[in-house]
This record gives structure tokens, sequence and C-alpha cells, in this order.
């Protein structure tokens, strides 16, 4: 079982991936923006996966996967939700799973990472 942090600001999405992670086995910590999110992965937890939504309130996504990738966990892989593919640097991340997707999509590439 894999700790995988998820950083979505939308409430449906975030009860979602939780539900949806946890059924598939793995523990889920959630960051509703992406300050937070960098927060909770500098602070000491060892997240096998890093799933983050790009447009958010305070940090977007982008900056998030720039700061995981500059950092000594830079190996950690990360997965971009998004419903805007354009806005996504894609060589930061290592799967990008366009808006609207379904749990049989979210547990394939989670289990590609895990």
């Amino acid at each position: 079982m894999d700790h995988i942090l998820v950083i979505d600001d939308e409430d449906m999405v975030v009860d979602f991936l939780r539900s949806a992670l946890a059924y598939l086995g793995h523990s889920v910590t959630v960051a509703h923006d992406g300050k937070e999110g960098i927060e909770f992965f500098k602070n000491g937890y060892n997240f096998g996966l890093v799933i983050t939504d790009i447009m958010m309130p305070r940090m977007n996504g982008n900056a998030v996967a720039k700061h995981i990738r500059s950092s000594d966990k830079s190996e950690t892989p990360i997965v971009a939700i998004t419903g805007y593919g354009d806005d996504i640097d894609r060589e930061l991340f290592n799967f990008v799973l366009l808006k609207p997707f379904n749990l049989e999509a979210l547990a394939d590439v989670v289990r590609s990472f895990t």
C-alpha cells in the first residue's frame, strides 16, 4: 500500500479520489491547493505518488511539479489531472489524466506507479 498525496481544490474531485484510492488499497493525504500540497510533501511524508490538479488557487499544479522535481524526492511519480490539457508543462509529469475520468482509468494509472 502506497501513501498518495492528492492536491485538488474541488471537493467533489477530492471526495472521488479519496474514496477510489482507499478502495484500491492506498492511504491518502489531501491538500486543497498547491501551497498546502507542498507543505505536506516537504514535511516528512514519504509519498509513493502525487496526483495534482493543474488549475488551483495560490499555486498551480505545474508549480507543484516544479517544486517536487527540484527536491531531494525528485523521482516521485506525479500525475496531473485537468480539464485543460493545454495548460500543462507535460515534461514535469509522468502521466496526464484529462477530466472527466473514471475509476478504471484512475486505477490503471495508479497501478502503473505503485
